[in-house]
């Protein structure tokens, strides 16, 4: 079966009673009868909670299943009589209609209901892209009524987005200079929501959003443009998290969406906050491999919220170890121990990397029915060999009866001793700081500036923002900034291709290879299969 048929298989709670589970059926407002917007605000519990992040290796193009891991750890947990709660990313449309597909997990471990929340859910994306918008359309608007702010027209450093992938949008020409789009989930407008802590902090975040300088190199920022009332008020609902459920019926919050390719790949810290005061166990997931999305987690979300993960959960895949051993993606369900042996760097690099941060780590194989018992031996015997717990993961055909082994050895780490530590001090100057991340995380020789990012460096510098973390946007495929370096590649130079500043969301980011904030859809988009029939049954979402 689908996922999309699975799901209608199972028995959806009325979502009032899901929100019983966690007594907040007084602090929701229903949409519909299986989702929720969260008063968060009101709600002021604390429980001694223990956070679980779940990464992964560098993935192939489809996915290794850190929202599938994740979703079965939670059912898993509340199996084995723990109360937890699992909090997530909302889908982007982009991925939904291309490649990749939605973020809803699979198979029996998935959330529901899955075809509202891979396309509109709530609303929340939409609100963000007109919120992004409407900056955009106030400085063009600023400018057409005289420009008293004097905006340089060569330097307005804010970009308009749409939550879809459209290459036509990386050029455009405007009626007064040439511009680019964003795709939503790499806007600095989702990236500010996800990381305020309330929605004054939110209102204040986004005024400091810096959207140009004027012709003598001033910063301009969208609070001289008198926006941020009109921002709040788009994003009075998108700021209050999501209430959702498994297939198992329980909990699950949801919130923000953020790629991690190009942003910082988390869910919002206060949907985040608030599962931690509603459960014993809060699961959640950095997007892409553990040198993007975990390593801006920890450096960047947990830093400005003060949060300390107790334990870090690196998702394997047979296949995805295979395919980093440059095996073609029509082989990798084949058995290859050899490939298996060479690709296994892959995870290796991805531990080490893990370690820098804390010693509370597992790894956990998501199984396909296509590894072999050879195979699956082989992964083990490695990672036992470094010392690092193992755990299979079955979930996607078990649901949470398929991780409980995974959840019992969770529990078991999250009673260790925390050592979590942050990589980098963020008072150091940008270059240290981007060489700290790329000789540690990336394991470079050498790391190239062109002569116009050193000129935005200084820019930075000037406007007293360079005290900021950074955030790498780069491919998902490698460790390094080049798709084609599969494994644990070493001693390689990159380039620093562009360096711009997110004043309202609060870090610096540094594009690195050949990285786009507007993807395209592939050749053999899923557009293509995606229908809904005259009863309104829809298929084709996976």
């Amino acid at each position: 079966m689908t996922d999309i048929e699975i799901q209608n298989k199972c028995k959806k709670e009325n979502i009032m009673e899901v929100a019983k589970k966690i007594n907040i059926e007084d602090k929701i407002e229903l949409y519909g009868s299986d989702k929720a917007k969260i008063k968060f605000n009101e709600i002021n519990n604390r429980s001694k909670s223990k956070l679980v992040l779940v990464t992964s290796i560098n993935p192939t193009p489809y996915g290794e299943g850190k929202t599938t891991v994740s979703i079965g750890l939670n059912d898993g947990l509340n199996k084995i009589n723990k109360k937890s709660i699992a909090v997530l990313r909302e889908p982007s449309l982009g991925p939904v209609f291309g490649i990749k597909g939605g973020a809803t997990g699979g198979g029996y471990s998935q959330v529901m209901p899955m075809e509202d929340i891979n396309l509109h859910f709530t609303g929340d994306i939409h609100a963000i892209t007109t919120a992004n918008n409407l900056i955009s359309a106030a400085i063009d608007n600023h400018i057409y009524f005289g420009n008293k702010l004097d905006i340089d027209l060569n330097n307005i450093c804010f970009k308009r987005c749409m939550d879809m992938n459209d290459r036509a949008l990386r050029n455009i020409k405007l009626s007064n200079r040439e511009e680019s789009f964003n795709i939503t989930a790499a806007s600095e407008v989702m990236a500010t929501l996800c990381l305020s802590n309330d929605f004054n902090d939110l209102k204040k975040n986004l005024g400091n959003i810096l959207v140009a300088y004027n012709t003598k190199g001033k910063p301009i920022y969208a609070k001289n443009l008198k926006l941020e009332g009109s921002l709040a008020v788009i994003l009075k609902d998108a700021i209050k998290p999501n209430l959702i459920q498994s297939l198992e019926n329980n909990p699950v919050i949801m919130h923000g969406g953020p790629f991690a390719n190009i942003g910082h790949g988390c869910n919002s810290i206060i949907a985040t906050k608030l599962g931690l005061k509603l459960a014993d166990y809060v699961i959640t997931e950095a997007g892409f491999g553990a040198d993007l999305g975990a390593s801006k987690f920890f450096d960047i979300k947990c830093r400005k919220a003060n949060l300390k993960p107790n334990c870090v959960v690196i998702v394997a895949t047979i296949k995805a170890l295979k395919y980093n051993a440059y095996v073609p993606k029509e082989d990798i369900l084949k058995e290859n121990i050899t490939a298996l042996k060479e690709g296994i760097s892959n995870l290796e690099v991805h531990i080490d990397n893990m370690l820098k941060y804390t010693s509370n780590v597992i790894v956990t194989l998501n199984r396909y029915d296509t590894d072999t018992k050879e195979e699956i031996e082989f992964v083990k015997d490695f990672v036992t060999k470094k010392n690092i717990e193992f755990a299979i993961n079955d979930s996607y055909l078990q649901g949470g009866s398929g991780s409980i082994d995974l959840a019992k050895k969770v529990v078991e780490i999250c009673n260790r001793e925390n050592d979590f530590k942050l990589l980098y001090d963020t008072n150091l100057p940008i270059k240290e700081k981007i060489e700290i991340i790329c000789k540690n995380l990336y394991h470079v020789r050498n790391i190239n500036y062109s002569q116009e990012v050193n000129n935005k460096i200084k820019n930075i510098e000037n406007i007293k923002k360079d005290k900021l973390p950074i955030c790498i946007a780069k491919t998902q495929y490698s460790i390094s900034d080049d798709p084609k370096k599969l494994g644990y590649p070493k001693d390689y130079d990159i380039t620093v291709k562009d360096i711009n500043v997110y004043s309202g969301a609060g870090f610096i980011v540094v594009y690195l290879g050949s990285i786009m904030t507007m993807p395209g859809l592939g050749r053999n988009s899923n557009y293509e299969n995606i229908d809904i029939d005259d009863k309104y049954n829809i298929v084709g979402i996976f």
